[in-house]
C-alpha cells in the first residue's frame, strides 16, 4: 500500500507540475517572464523598423529580453545541473548540452532541478512570443510543436566557422546569451556573432547564385540577456561565431565563458495552423547545403593542373616513346645535383628512396621529417621569419599589400595563397626589399617542385607515374584562417603533397622544452592548424556519429587517430550546416593527419570521396601556419600495381618515415643557400651520385 501511495503522489505531482506550467504561460503570467514593456506596440514597431533596415541581411537584436530574476535562476540551474560535452569538427569547437526538447521526457526528480529552464523554454515557444518574433521578422507562422534549442558554451579557443544554418524546416535562428551578469562581457574577448554579406554571381546564362564575401560586415558582441535572431535564408544568412580568445592567464580565462541558449523556430508541422503539405521538402530542395557544395566554379583558388611535357596536348601523338617507356628507375647525375639543392641528402640514397617507397606502398601515406636539406631549410626559415608577422585580416588589405590572394568563399575556406602557375608577383617577390633575387619559397613553387628531377624522385619514392602537377604556397593566419572539409570526387586517386614550413607557433608539446613541455602536455594544447584526411561519409548509415578530432602531434595513420567524443546518435539540431562527420561505429574515420610544423613532408594517395581539411588556426597559436601543397594526377595505365617486395624496409605502421642518418650522409654546412663549398659535403654528394649509377 505504501508503494501504491508513493506512485499516486508522484502522478499527482507530475500533473500539478504540468498544470502549473500551463497556467504560467497565460497572457498575464507570460508577460512577467519577459522584460517589462517588451510587448508594448511601440516597442514592437521599433524592433520591426530596425529589422527591416538591417544589413547585410535582415536581423534583430533585443536587449534584456527575459525577466532578469528568471534568467539568473536559469543560469544557475544550467551551471549546477547540466552536463556539457566538448565537441570538435572541422567547423566548430564548442561545449554542448543535449537537445532541450527532451526536457518533457525527464522524470520529476530531474525536472525539479531545472524548473526555471523549463519555464523559459515554454515561454520562448509560447504562441504569443512566436507571433511576436514572426511579426518582427515577417517569417509567417512558427511551430510550437517542434521546439529546437540547446545550450552552447564557448571557452577560450572555442569557435564556429561560417555557415548559413539552412537545414530542414528551420525558419528563424536565435541566440539568447547567458554570459556572467555580474561581469559584463568585453568585446575584445571575442565570441561575437558575425554576419557576412553576399554577392550574386552569374553562371553563363543560368540564374547564378549568391556567395558570401570573405569578410564579415557586422559584428554583434555577446551581452547578458541579449537575443539576436534572423530569418534562415538559403545562400544568404551566412554567419560565424568569433573565437573566444585566450588571455594568457588561466584565471582570467576562467571568466571568459560565452554561454548561450541557441536554437531555431521551425515552419508549422502537420496538425498546426499554417501547415503546408510539402513545404519542408521545398525548403530542402532550395537548401544551400546541397547547392553550395556543388557550385564550386566561383571558388578561389581554382585547380589549374600543369601537364608534364610528355602529357601536354601539344605533344606529338606519334612520339616514339610512351611515358612508361622512359627510364624511371634511376636518377641521373644532373637530376641528383638538382635535387641536392633543396632535398635532404638522406632521402636521395637508394636505401632512403626504397624505404620511402616501401612505407608508401604499405600505407598509401607517409610523413617524412627533415625533408629539406639543412642549408636550404635554414635559409628558407630565415626568409619566412622576415615576413610580416601579421597581415591584414581584411581581404582588400591582405591582397593590396602583398602578393598573396585570399581563398574564398568563407563557408568553405579562408587563407592566403600563391599558385605556382600564375603570372603574378610571386616571381618578383624577394626575401629583402629592393632585391631581384628569386626567393626560396618562389624557387620551391616555380623551379624545384615542378622540375623533372622532382617528378622522377616522386616516381621512385611512391611507385606512381605522374601526369600533371598543381602547386601552391599557403599561409593560414592565426585567429583568421582555415579550410573546411571538402571531398575529392574524381574517378581515380591522386597524389597529394604537403610540406609544412611553419617556423614558429604553439603547435604541439614537442616544440616546448623542459618544464614548459610538461605543462603544455598536461594542458593538452590544441591550437588547430592540423591537416586531416577522413574516410567518406556513409549515406546509407542511419545512425550518425558526431566525431571530434584532436590535433595530431605528428603524422598518424588510421591506427593513430585521436577522438575527443563520439556520440552514437543522429546529429543534433545545433550542429553546423555544412559538415558533419559520419563514420561506422568501429571506425573513427581518420585516415591520416599531420600537425603544423617545420620541415615536415606528407604524401597521401587520396581516394575518391575522401574528405580533407585544415583546422582553424587559433589566435593562441601565436603564429601562422605556412605550407606548400601540391596535387599530382597519376597515370594509372602506366603505373605498376603496388607490391610488397620491400616489406622489410624501415617504416612505421602509420606511414611515418623517420629521416635517419646514413653512412653516405654528411650534415650540410651552415653557409647560405647555394654556397655548398664544404669538402666533406661535396664528397657526400658524390657518393650519392655514384650510388645511383
Amino acid at each position: 500500500m505504501a508503494k501504491r501511495k508513493l506512485e499516486d503522489d508522484a502522478v499527482d505531482e507530475r500533473e500539478h507540475s504540468a498544470k502549473k506550467t500551463k497556467d504560467d504561460t497565460g497572457p498575464i503570467a507570460l508577460h512577467k517572464k519577459f522584460r517589462a514593456g517588451l510587448f508594448d506596440p511601440s516597442q514592437l514597431a521599433e524592433y520591426r523598423a530596425h529589422y527591416a533596415a538591417s544589413q547585410p541581411y535582415k536581423h534583430g537584436v533585443i536587449a534584456s529580453l527575459i525577466d532578469d530574476d528568471l534568467l539568473r535562476r536559469v543560469r544557475k540551474e544550467i551551471v549546477d545541473g547540466i552536463h556539457f560535452t566538448e565537441k570538435e569538427t572541422d567547423i566548430y569547437k564548442i561545449h554542448q548540452s543535449g537537445d532541450l526538447v527532451n526536457l518533457d521526457g525527464l522524470d520529476n526528480d530531474s525536472l525539479k532541478q531545472l524548473p526555471s529552464l523549463l519555464e523559459l523554454r515554454n515561454a520562448m515557444y509560447s504562441a504569443e512570443f512566436r507571433d511576436y518574433i514572426s511579426g518582427i521578422a515577417g517569417a509567417g507562422p512558427l511551430s510550437g510543436k517542434k521546439t529546437d534549442m540547446a545550450i552552447n558554451v564557448y571557452t577560450p579557443g572555442s569557435h564556429l566557422l561560417c555557415h548559413d544554418d539552412v537545414i530542414g524546416s528551420r525558419r528563424v535562428s536565435y541566440i539568447l546569451y547567458l554570459t556572467d551578469p555580474d561581469n559584463p562581457w568585453q568585446a575584445e574577448w571575442g565570441g561575437a556573432l558575425r554576419l557576412y554579406p553576399t554577392r550574386h554571381i552569374k553562371e553563363g546564362k543560368g540564374p547564378g547564385l549568391k556567395t558570401p564575401d570573405p569578410d564579415f560586415s557586422v559584428s554583434i558582441p555577446p551581452a547578458w540577456n541579449q537575443m539576436s535572431f534572423f530569418s534562415v535564408q538559403p545562400g544568404e544568412s551566412f554567419h560565424d561565431v568569433e573565437e573566444v580568445y585566450h588571455s594568457g592567464d588561466t584565471q582570467l580565462d576562467g571568466v571568459r565563458v560565452r554561454m548561450a541558449i541557441s536554437g531555431w523556430y521551425h515552419i508549422p508541422q502537420e496538425g498546426e495552423e499554417g501547415y503546408i503539405d510539402g513545404a519542408e521538402e521545398d525548403l530542402a530542395a532550395s537548401s544551400s547545403l546541397t547547392q553550395l557544395q556543388t557550385k564550386d566554379i566561383f571558388d578561389v583558388p581554382q585547380a589549374k593542373p600543369t601537364p608534364y611535357p610528355e602529357y601536354a596536348e601539344s605533344a606529338s601523338k606519334s612520339a616514339s616513346k610512351k611515358p612508361e617507356d622512359i627510364d624511371q628507375d634511376t636518377l641521373t647525375a644532373h637530376e641528383i645535383d638538382d635535387l641536392l639543392q633543396f632535398i635532404s641528402h638522406n632521402l636521395l640514397t637508394p636505401d632512403g628512396v626504397m624505404g620511402l617507397k616501401a612505407a608508401f606502398q604499405e600505407a598509401s601515406c607517409i610523413r617524412v621529417d627533415d625533408f629539406l636539406g639543412e642549408t636550404f631549410a635554414k635559409s628558407l626559415r630565415e626568409e619566412i621569419r622576415m615576413q610580416p608577422h601579421e597581415y591584414s585580416t581584411s581581404t582588400l588589405g591582405a591582397e593590396s599589400s602583398s602578393p598573396w590572394t585570399v581563398a574564398r568563399p568563407p563557408h568553405k575556406q579562408r587563407y592566403l595563397f600563391i599558385a605556382s602557375g600564375e603570372d603574378s608577383d610571386v616571381k618578383n617577390t624577394s626575401p629583402s626589399k629592393g632585391s631581384t633575387e628569386m626567393s626560396l619559397l618562389n624557387r620551391l613553387l616555380t623551379v624545384h617542385l615542378p622540375s623533372p628531377a622532382f617528378k622522377k624522385w616522386l616516381r621512385l619514392a611512391t611507385g606512381l607515374v605522374l601526369r600533371s602537377y598543381d602547386i601552391k604556397a599557403r599561409r593560414f593566419r592565426h585567429g583568421v584562417d582555415y579550410q573546411l572539409a571538402t571531398s575529392y570526387n574524381a574517378e581515380n586517386p591522386r597524389l597529394e603533397l604537403t610540406l609544412g614550413i611553419s617556423p614558429k607557433g604553439k603547435w604541439e608539446t614537442e616544440d616546448l622544452d623542459g618544464e614548459g613541455k610538461k605543462k603544455a602536455a598536461a594542458e593538452e594544447i590544441n591550437n588547430g592548424g592540423y591537416e586531416v584526411w577522413m574516410a567518406p561519409d556513409d549515406d546509407e548509415e542511419e545512425e550518425k556519429e558526431i566525431t571530434g578530432i584532436l590535433p595530431a602531434s605528428n603524422g598518424t595513420g588510421a591506427s593513430g587517430a585521436h577522438i575527443i567524443s563520439k556520440e552514437k546518435a543522429k546529429p543534433q539540431a545545433s550542429d553546423p550546416a555544412i559538415y558533419q562527420s559520419s563514420t561506422a561505429a568501429e571506425d573513427d574515420g581518420i585516415l591520416f593527419s599531420m600537425a603544423a610544423g617545420w620541415n615536415r613532408l606528407s604524401l597521401v594517395l587520396r581516394d575518391s570521396g575522401t574528405h580533407r581539411f585544415v583546422k582553424y588556426v587559433s589566435k593562441a597559436a601565436g603564429a601562422d601556419r605556412w605550407d606548400v601543397v601540391g596535387d599530382w594526377e597519376v597515370d594509372w595505365d602506366a603505373t605498376p600495381e603496388f607490391d610488397d617486395e620491400d616489406e622489410d624496409e624501415p617504416s612505421k605502421a602509420d606511414g611515418t618515415v623517420v629521416n635517419e642518418s646514413e653512412e653516405e650522409t654528411v650534415v650540410a654546412d651552415d653557409d647560405s643557400y647555394g654556397d655548398d663549398t664544404d669538402d666533406d659535403d661535396d664528397d657526400s654528394n658524390e657518393k650519392i651520385r655514384m650510388s645511383f649509377m
